[in-house]
């Protein structure tokens, strides 16, 4: 089998080459993005000048790269929406003329803000925020071809993360963090992220929806991940809860419950507590 992964120097990009790069039944691995360094150079904001030809023995392409900061997303709607929409749509439509199966990161943003809902696979997608519709405006027009299926994250946790990167460094540093509340995710580690990438690339044909919703069994907030991170090191973190001003609500809910029909019903990832879940990140965090 051979892959492409765009946006393979991102956050979560990273971890998909490690795994893929030791997998027996991946044959290549096409490195696209921004940088001078990768096999394959895209800028989504001119995603038309792309040479296309690079993708015409691929069989899967994992599209991560995208602008995920939902405040910039907002501030900056018109840039934004010609990367993650118009430019985004240009490569994926490009790469379903050449057969490929295309997996493209989405996110729990599409669902919107219902207050007491818990979403899932077959819940309506309602976006409100800018970042929000923009995932959804590409899932609406792609999700009738059998070649493209949708991830759509949820929180993930890692040591990596802004937050708990944050937390790190508060701990090194001696300062005290300010943790938002309330802020609640059903977290899921990047680890995750990926068995359930390595899952789905793999059952392409034997799973029917065109999305997969990656998202723990729990609604965790922020205080809880400040909580678990003290468990690990002995109360280390000193830290205050501040509620955040309306403008950082404008552009994320304060709380999204999602939920998975089939990850554990398939056997995709274990069912696991937060706890269990984010347990093996931070002992290598030691």
């Amino acid at each position: 089998m051979k892959i492409a992964i765009v946006g393979y120097s991102g956050y979560i990009g990273t971890h998909l080459l490690q795994h893929f790069g030791r997998d027996p039944a991946v044959t290549s691995i096409l490195r696209v993005a921004r940088d001078a360094g990768s096999d394959a150079v895209l800028d989504l904001a001119r995603a038309e000048d792309f040479c296309y030809d690079v993708l015409d023995d691929v069989d899967v392409v994992i599209l991560t790269a995208a602008v995920s900061s939902p405040d910039r997303c907002a501030a900056d709607f018109e840039s934004c929406w010609q990367i993650n929409v118009v430019g985004t749509q240009c490569f994926i439509c490009h790469a379903l003329e050449r057969h490929c199966r295309v997996l493209f990161f989405s996110s729990d943003a599409v669902f919107g803000d219902i207050p007491g809902a818990i979403y899932d696979e077959e819940s309506p997608t309602l976006a409100t925020t800018p970042y929000g519709r923009m995932k959804r405006e590409v899932e609406e027009t792609f999700k009738g071809d059998p070649y493209f299926k949708a991830v759509r994250l949820s929180y993930v946790v890692s040591g990596q993360d802004k937050f708990v990167s944050y937390c790190l460094r508060c701990i090194r540093q001696g300062e005290q963090a300010d943790v938002f509340h309330p802020f609640y995710r059903n977290c899921i580690t990047v680890d995750h992220v990926v068995g359930a990438v390595d899952w789905l690339i793999k059952h392409w044909d034997s799973y029917a929806p065109f999305a997969l919703n990656l998202a723990g069994r729990e609604l965790v907030s922020r205080v809880r991940i400040a909580d678990e991170l003290n468990r690990l090191f002995d109360g280390a973190l000193h830290y205050t809860i501040s509620h955040p001003d309306e403008a950082f609500y404008r552009n994320r809910p304060a709380i999204t419950q999602m939920r998975s029909r089939y990850l554990t019903e398939r056997h995709i990832l274990p069912d696991l507590t937060f706890t269990e879940m984010i347990q093996h990140v931070l002992e290598e965090l030691k």
